[in-house]
């Protein structure tokens, strides 16, 4: 017999009941006739505090509230990828043939498909010890992902039956265990998880190999690793959904989770369009097929908009544990928060700075903390890498949110408006930016691309600097006064800026670029530079250099240069070297 609460108050989502229910903390809970989905956030030995993850108008004191006696979980299984979920994994399409372009209350719908037969390959055999998280089945989920279904971690035995292979659903009987006291325990396809709860692991292993975006400004200056962390704050047009979106396409991860968290519906139906029509680079099957997305939007319900983020971190850790690199896009956790802000609100909890609950940093960092490149309960490697979109009121980023994510992200990427107005994208600051990751990063760029990659970088940088200090001047007296070496720098400056960190990303070789070409890249602008430094060194003025068009070449590499040609890279070099002849003999 499930334990039952009277409703006695309702304040929007949160809905409190008199007395003891028995109720257990963080259980799932239905609510009223119409079963609303709800969550046990509060106990007192007088009161219980719910929050619902559906609208509650019309709910009345009185009505009834059931436990469901487990946790607020996630169905964990074959068919996530290719699919949308709302915030509490509920399936879209599934409540759209039941309810049409609204959600309505109190729909209960299956989060994965249990009639849908999977064809399954049985890696076990009877006899067999297994312990939490070993793999007992295969099943090839999309065209791009091989799923893995693994005894749930809290469950080891001896596997006393096995299904042969065939075609199976997933509740269907693959495994049966026998553990040491003599319970038996039958595996399907499937597992529940409570998505507050991090899946355990064995082993953390520090940040060694980057996440490659293909972007030049992210994997060159501010590079982020595997099981790594950033933010990508920015104000209302500065690209960070694009941002997001090209990292999502062109990153060297297995599998992308995309949480769109409170963002407005048109833009999340231009996501769910968009990634349906994408062509995954890597195998030419659709982006899809390795992409779980979790709708959530501005006009649903703010409770579930707290928990969706925990939905997608849950689903994440789960092909994690099967091996896989898994990125997260988190857009926003700045509406994450004001879903914080609004449940402390109907709590009459004390508000911190700008109403946010005091607790606003210690969620913040359990969110970041379950990001990582794990040794999972099977021995394999697997990595959740987090990159959270942050919309701070007016770009101000001194903001709570903002502020208190940069405490907890070793990797920042400042998207700044003044560039995107300009049209310079990604609208990535380069003076803002920072990665934590660079030094961790060294040995595998010196192993893998160039043994000068981290030095070469280090020197753009460099550049990018003196042209920000030598701009004050600028503004100040113009920069005729300025003598000829300054000059230079702020023409490399610009060569840098326009060649190398702005990039198209509808050009077809500028979209997506390999490493090899980035170093090279950077190979022939310093080559550049120091010839050029050499002439203006013997007296030559910025006025000659500039006679021969050479810099607005070289910033057009990004697009005469395929990203399969590398060897044209020798040509410019030549070009470099007649333009130092050319000029030594017109002047010499």
């Amino acid at each position: 017999m499930s334990k039952t609460g009277i409703i006695y108050g309702i304040n929007g989502p949160v809905v409190s009941l008199k007395g003891n229910t028995g109720f257990k903390m963080s259980e799932m809970v239905y609510v009223g006739e119409e079963r609303l989905v709800g969550e046990v956030i509060g106990l007192t030995k007088d009161a219980t505090t719910i929050q619902v993850f559906e609208e509650t108008t019309g709910l009345k004191p009185g009505a009834v509230v059931e436990a469901s006696g487990d946790a607020l979980s996630v169905i964990l299984g074959p068919g996530i990828l290719n699919n949308i979920f709302d915030g509490i994994e509920r399936p879209l399409s599934e409540i759209a043939r039941q309810s049409g372009d609204y959600i309505s209350r109190g729909v209960s719908v299956d989060s994965l498909d249990t009639e849908k037969k999977w064809t399954v390959h049985v890696t076990v055999k009877p006899g067999d010890v297994l312990e939490g998280g070993a793999i007992i089945s295969e099943t090839q989920e999309t065209r791009s992902i091989v799923h893995k279904s693994m005894v749930p971690p809290n469950i080891r035995g001896t596997v006393t039956w096995t299904a042969p292979d065939g075609d199976y659903t997933i509740l269907e009987p693959i495994v049966r265990l026998q553990s040491e006291d003599g319970a038996e325990h039958t595996l399907t396809l499937c597992q529940k998880w409570p998505i507050r709860v991090p899946r355990p692991t064995l082993k953390r292993y520090p940040a060694s190999e980057p996440l490659v975006t293909g972007q030049r400004i992210l994997d060159t200056m501010f590079p982020i690793a595997k099981g790594g962390t950033a933010a990508v704050p920015g104000g209302f047009g500065t690209g960070k959904t694009m941002t997001q979106h090209q990292i999502a396409k062109w990153s060297n991860a297995d599998i992308i989770i995309y949480i769109g968290c409170g963002e407005r519906g048109n833009e999340m139906t231009q996501v769910l369009e968009e990634f349906q029509e994408l062509v995954d680079p890597k195998s030419g099957n659709p982006l899809m097929d390795r992409t779980a997305l979790i709708a959530n939007t501005s006009n649903m319900p703010v409770a579930a908009r707290e928990a969706s983020i925990y939905t997608g971190l849950t689903l994440a850790e789960y092909y994690r544990d099967m091996g896989y690199d898994v990125a997260i896009m988190a857009d926003s956790t700045s509406r994450w928060a004001e879903a914080l802000r609004e449940l402390s609100g109907r709590l009459e909890e004390m508000p911190a700075e700008e109403g946010f609950p005091a607790y606003l940093a210690s969620r913040l960092s359990a969110f970041y903390e379950r990001a990582g490149m794990m040794q999972t309960l099977n021995g394999l490697e697997g990595s959740v890498s987090i990159i959270g979109a942050v919309s701070p009121q007016g770009g101000d980023f001194s903001e709570p949110v903002t502020m208190n994510t940069k405490r907890f992200v070793r990797c920042f990427w400042g998207l700044d408006k003044s560039l995107a107005y300009a049209r310079h994208f990604p609208a990535i600051h380069w003076l803002t930016s920072y990665s934590e990751y660079l030094n961790d990063l060294a040995p595998w760029y010196k192993d893998h691309v160039n043994k000068n990659f981290i030095s070469m970088r280090n020197q753009l940088m460099a550049l990018l600097n003196q042209e920000s200090s030598l701009m004050e001047i600028v503004k100040l007296i113009g920069s005729d006064v300025l003598p000829d070496d300054q000059k230079l720098v702020l023409e490399i400056a610009r060569v840098i800026r326009l060649g190398f960190l702005q990039q198209n990303a509808f050009h077809k070789d500028d979209t997506c670029v390999p490493l090899s070409k980035q170093y090279q890249m950077m190979e022939i602008i310093l080559y550049l530079y120091r010839k050029s430094r050499a002439l203006v060194t013997m007296g030559m003025p910025m006025s000659v250099l500039k006679e021969d068009k050479i810099f607005d070449r070289v910033i057009s590499i990004k697009y005469d240069i395929p990203n399969d040609k590398p060897e044209m890279f020798d040509e410019y070099k030549k070009d470099i070297d007649r333009f130092y002849d050319n000029v030594l003999e017109r002047n010499g």
